[in-house]
């Protein structure tokens, strides 16, 4: 149906039929005539509505007129709707008054105590949940405490998502604005139900992470932990380092038993709010709970990672490169808790993997015996027959050797593990290590072909009990530390029989045999073992930190503290000794309270040898490059957003005019890079601000050698010249300025000034009466006169006066820059421009800059150009064009052209005009005349 046709029916008198809903109204409409005429409402609505918005003006009477009018054809019409004026103490009773101003005053007076906090509805779907009864309860007086969390039963019936396909990104703007406004009323009203699911909307029109931050929010309200955990998950890709979205993270983590990752994201957002109290009270709760589980964990079987290095493992002649390499995972076993230990379990990370040393320090590869991984449980039915050692107890207490085997492939593929001993440089290798290698050697052990090698040499042991040895450290490696405890005690039965003197090695064999007891799960013979190792080589790092292994094991936290503490004099880079020394510190405080120390038994002090032991040994090369590279590269960013800092406060004073400061600022960017062009040049325009003209120049000068062709140097330099009244100097700046770019009218008028002041200085340096030339005349000496005639004769040819003798010869082939300005002087002082055009034939027009660079003036282009003109032009233009053509390339030629006067620029333009007018034979066009005419003229 058309809008013709819509009129007519609406309008059945046609006097407005023709009437355009759509097209702006025309002027003629706005009168009283066609008003008072007009019966259709719906377009004197928009009549109204044109007149009251002013766009034709403002027309009081017209307006009323109209409204009159249409409040005759309808009275309830929108139009007639006026907003009432906002309520003044003037418009109020007095009464009402005063009881707005003290509410005003009294925002929390009892009057508010019955107000509902919870948002009013804001649609006909959220007035049907209404209690009505409930809120006249509270008007009542009779309060009733709302439930923390409404759960819908069913599922919300609204839609969570939005087909916005068709709207602009405007539109959609605004309407995920509005459904994400919907959510946070109904999440205040505590439905967070209706909250997702509109949330869910506005994450469906347009993506954001306020609503993807509100809707984790109410799940979280929810306990709907994992669509919490996606939905924050999410905001982080969006924006990482969201504080919002990491703490919610971490209630959810709290909340899934995450501890560990929801303390590092609560650590993440106090780095950046401090202040945050809420994060600040969720970590304390997180820490709390992780305390608290650590004996529940104790109960719990776990994951051994045993991991193999290949690496050599002599005590003291590995590389410390060798110490480093990473291991390789081939045995996962899950394993139970050990009946007599009690050490806290912490989860195994590759990066500390179990079952051996590394040559490392005995922490940076999961150690022998590592207090902070459970050893081996006993009594899993493995026995072992006896071998006539001491140590009859070991029996079943070693699990079974099957139990850990690798097949003989694997095994040959592997290096072995352990660490270095803490002795003298010599001394043999420890469980893993081949015996014979050198310092930094490959070991044998990995090779397939023979027999691993176990008869290579270890120490000053014999042939048969360095070959046990080797047994030993390939079955720890293999994980079967039962049957590596024979061996190791088979090499201590033989050493200790055939009556060898040699400590280190027998302190080796007890400190391996510490280690396969400590992973047996036997801490009291550990300890035995560690104890004599230390009686045979004091300070032995591995038997120290194994018995403080041992002892943190039994319980026995203040002999463990004290071994731990001596291990960090010896090397104070054993991390694992960190971390267990905070440990039993904090056990420790907690059983004997505050005076903890005062019960602890001495700690020995390590002499400075055993100190230097490791601390000597040089890093590597790669290791020292890479350290270098770090620091120059960590220097260099600190040296930059220094640097930066400086010349913004220096910039900053620039502005303010504070130059003396900023003056500063400008030097101490200068230390940093020396070689910023951009600095001088704003240092320089400090020192032309202070009147330091010479400093001034000298930076213009420096950064004119980093930047030959900077104009703001050569123009600062042009002000510094003109300050230390350098006139000349101050004028070949500014032309150079003008060359770079003709637009700088500060040049130009700085020219024009300089100009002046350089005549002016020319003219006032000048004597009150010309020079005149002083014709010299060779004697011979033996013309030579005596006597008064002769010196009166004299007298007269230095008065300059005319004599009978002939004029000073004049050389017409100079060999020099020193002959050419005599003769070309001598030439100009006759006034002989024959004898000039002659010089200038014998002289190569290339080298007449270099001729005329130190004498260049005025006078002497005028008599070149007399010279050029009057007899070489006839003879040889060609010349005369190249002459010119280099003439121009001399110093301070611009100089000199700019003092010329009008006569002397008129010979110079004849010049040019009879050689434009000459046959040049081919030689050069008029074009080419003309273009060197413009460097001239």
């Amino acid at each position: 149906m058309s809008a013709e046709v819509v009129s007519s029916i609406l309008n059945p008198d046609g006097d407005t039929a023709s009437v355009n809903y759509y097209d702006k109204i025309p002027v003629d409409h706005l009168d009283y005539g066609y008003i008072e005429k007009c019966t259709n409402v719906k377009y004197l609505e928009r009549i109204l509505r044109m007149l009251t918005s002013g766009e034709e003006g403002i027309y009081p009477h017209l307006i009323q007129f109209c409204e009159n009018h249409l409040e005759k054809l309808n009275p309830n019409s929108r139009a007639l709707r006026k907003e009432k004026p906002v309520g003044t103490a003037a418009s109020l009773p007095k009464d009402e008054w005063s009881q707005i101003t003290d509410e005003l005053k009294n925002p929390f007076s009892t009057g508010d105590k019955n107000r509902s906090k919870k948002a009013l509805p804001c649609d006909y779907k959220e007035w049907d949940k209404f209690d009505v009864d409930k809120e006249c309860e509270r008007v009542d007086g009779i309060v009733t405490k709302d439930p923390p969390v409404v759960i819908n039963a069913g599922h919300p019936k609204i839609k969570p998502k939005v087909n916005a396909t068709a709207l602009s990104e405007q539109e959609k703007v605004v309407l995920a604005d509005r459904e994400k406004d919907k959510g946070n009323d109904a999440f205040r009203a505590n439905d967070f139900e209706e909250a997702v699911a509109y949330y869910s909307r506005s994450l469906s029109i347009r993506q954001t992470t306020t609503a993807y931050n509100n809707r984790a929010q109410a799940e979280i309200k929810l306990q709907r932990w994992h669509n919490a955990l996606k939905d924050c998950q999410r905001v982080l890709e969006l924006e990482p380092g969201n504080m919002k979205a990491l703490l919610r993270r971490a209630t959810v983590y709290n909340q899934q038993g995450h501890l560990k990752m929801a303390a590092e994201d609560l650590r993440n957002v106090l780095r950046e709010e401090p202040q945050n109290a809420t994060a600040t009270k969720l970590l304390v709760e997180v820490d709390k709970k992780l305390i608290e589980c650590t004996p529940e964990l104790q109960s719990k079987g776990k994951k051994i990672l045993i991991q193999e290095v290949e690496s050599d493992d002599d005590d003291d002649e590995e590389d410390k490169e060798d110490d480093q390499k990473e291991g390789k995972t081939v045995l996962v076993e899950y394993l139970p808790p050990p009946s007599s230990l009690s050490l806290p379990a912490r989860p195994v990370e590759p990066s500390q993997p179990v079952g051996g040393e590394s040559a490392a320090s005995p922490v940076e590869r999961g150690d022998m015996g590592n207090a902070q991984k459970k050893p081996h449980g006993r009594g899993d039915g493995g026995s072992h027959g006896d071998t006539g050692n001491s140590h009859g107890n070991r029996r079943n207490r070693g699990g079974s050797s099957d139990k850990y085997k690798v097949g003989q492939e694997s095994a040959t593929d592997k290096g072995l593990v352990n660490g270095s001993q803490g002795g003298k440089k010599g001394s043999a290798a420890e469980p893993g290590s081949s015996g014979g290698s050198s310092k930094g050697a490959p070991t044998a052990w990995g090779e397939a072909s023979g027999a691993n090698n176990l008869d290579a040499p270890s120490g000053a042991l014999p042939p048969p009990l360095a070959r046990l040895k080797n047994e030993g450290n390939l079955l720890f490696k293999n994980g079967q530390f039962a049957d590596a405890l024979d061996k190791y005690t088979q090499a201590i039965t033989g050493f200790t029989d055939s009556g060898i003197e040699s400590p280190e090695d027998l302190c080796i064999l007890h400190s391996n045999r510490s280690a396969c007891y400590l992973k047996d799960g036997n801490c009291q013979d550990c300890i035995q073992d560690c104890t004599k190792a230390l009686e045979l080589q004091p300070f032995s790092l591995k038997p120290l930190l194994r018995r403080a292994m041992a002892y943190e094991a039994l319980e026995r936290y203040r002999k463990a503290y004290v071994d731990y503490k001596t291990v960090l004099q010896i090397d104070n880079g054993v991390q694992s000794a960190h971390d267990s020394v905070n440990r039993i510190t904090r056990m420790l405080i907690d059983q004997d309270g505050v005076d903890w120390r005062e019960q602890l038994p001495e700690i020995p002090l390590v002499p400075l040898s055993a100190q230097q032991h490791r601390r000597d040994e040089p890093p590597s090369a790669e290791l020292q490059q890479a350290r270098a590279e770090k620091a120059t590269q960590d220097a260099a960013r600190r040296a930059e957003v220094r640097f930066t800092a400086l010349k913004q406060e220096g910039n900053e004073f620039v502005k303010k005019a504070k130059f003396q400061d900023a003056l500063g600022k400008y030097s101490e960017c200068l230390k940093l890079k020396p070689d910023e062009c951009a600095i001088y040049t704003n240092r320089a325009l400090c020192f032309l601000k202070v009147e330091r003209f010479a400093e001034a120049k000298q930076d213009c000068d420096s950064a004119l050698k980093l930047e030959p062709t900077n104009k703001k140097a050569f123009y600062r330099r042009a002000m510094a010249n003109k300050g230390l009244k350098d006139y000349l100097a101050c004028s070949t700046d500014l032309q150079e300025v003008l060359q770079q770019d003709p637009n700088v009218q500060e040049a130009e008028k700085e020219l024009e000034e300089v100009t002046v002041l350089l005549r002016q200085s020319l003219a006032a340096g000048s004597p009150a009466k010309p020079r005149k030339p002083v014709p010299i005349t060779e004697v011979d000496d033996g013309d030579e006169e005596e006597g008064p005639d002769a010196t009166a004769a004299t007298a007269k040819v230095g008065g300059g006066r005319p004599a009978s003798e002939s004029p000073t010869t004049i050389n017409l082939q100079p060999a020099n820059a020193y002959e050419f300005g005599q003769a070309l002087n001598a030439a100009r002082s006759q006034g002989n421009a024959a004898a000039c055009a002659s010089l200038l034939s014998s002289v190569a027009p290339e080298s007449l800059p270099q001729y005329l660079s130190t004498q260049l003036d005025g006078q002497t282009v005028c008599f070149i150009m007399q010279a050029l003109d009057t007899h070489l032009l006839e003879k040889d233009p060609d010349l005369v064009y190249r002459h010119l053509s280099h003439l121009h390339t001399t110093d301070r030629f611009s100089v000199v052209l700019m003092l010329l006067e009008k006569e002397e620029r008129g010979q110079m333009t004849q010049l040019f005009e009879h050689l434009s007018a000459v046959d040049s034979g081919g030689h050069f066009t008029k074009d080419e005349v003309q273009n060197l005419a413009n460097k001239y003229i």
